[in-house]
């Protein structure tokens, strides 16, 4: 069972869908009961990092994440990618759960947000077993995670390089949406519900 947090902002029902199509099993919710019956944790985001980690706070799921981590796989996805970093500049200094080093910083060059199918590269992970260098998955944000390269598991280039993917311990984190990604972000999910 895999267990899809909850706390009001993000693409819940699309993240369910695709792991229900890979044959999992997979729950929406904010009740720590409820997810605490979960092998694994997908922390999915749509918006604002400021009013995303209040929402979490409010929800109780911030701490709760912080717990599981230490012995559940979890997946960040956008914002929630996001979330696991220190801190993020978007409208003012934020703290995140501090789970891989680095900051959240808002793209100065290009057209913003970035949107659309972009490669992903140095793609040095399980999370990307099956998955060739430079396949390209589908992303939409206006911020990207200036992260330490050693947490740095993908790579993309969008007028600058960035991590667009990354992990520490038990946290990995993806800045595209492999929800409507295709195979490829298919093949990322199920690679995620084996760790």
């Amino acid at each position: 069972m895999i267990g899809i947090v909850d706390y009001g902002m993000g693409n819940l029902r699309s993240v369910q869908k695709a792991l229900e199509y890979l044959g999992g099993r997979a729950i929406v919710s904010s009740d720590a009961a409820a997810l605490n019956g979960c092998e694994r944790l997908i922390l999915p985001g749509v918006g604002s990092f400021g009013a995303g980690m209040e929402n979490l706070k409010a929800a109780g799921m911030e701490r709760y994440v912080l717990s599981r981590v230490k012995d559940t796989p979890v997946l960040g996805i956008c914002l929630g990618m996001q979330f696991l970093l220190a801190e993020s500049e978007e409208e003012g200094v934020h703290a995140g759960l501090g789970l891989v080093p680095g900051r959240v910083r808002r793209f100065t060059e290009g057209k913003i947000p970035q949107m659309g199918w972009n490669g992903v590269y140095a793609t040095r992970s399980p999370l990307f077993e099956g998955i060739s260098e430079g396949t390209c998955f589908y992303f939409v944000h206006s911020y990207f995670a200036d992260a330490a390269e050693e947490n740095i598991i993908g790579k993309t280039e969008y007028y600058r390089e960035y991590a667009s993917a990354v992990a520490a311990g038990n946290a990995y984190g993806v800045q595209f949406h492999p929800e409507k990604s295709g195979d490829a972000g298919l093949q990322l999910l199920r690679n995620f519900m084996k760790l």
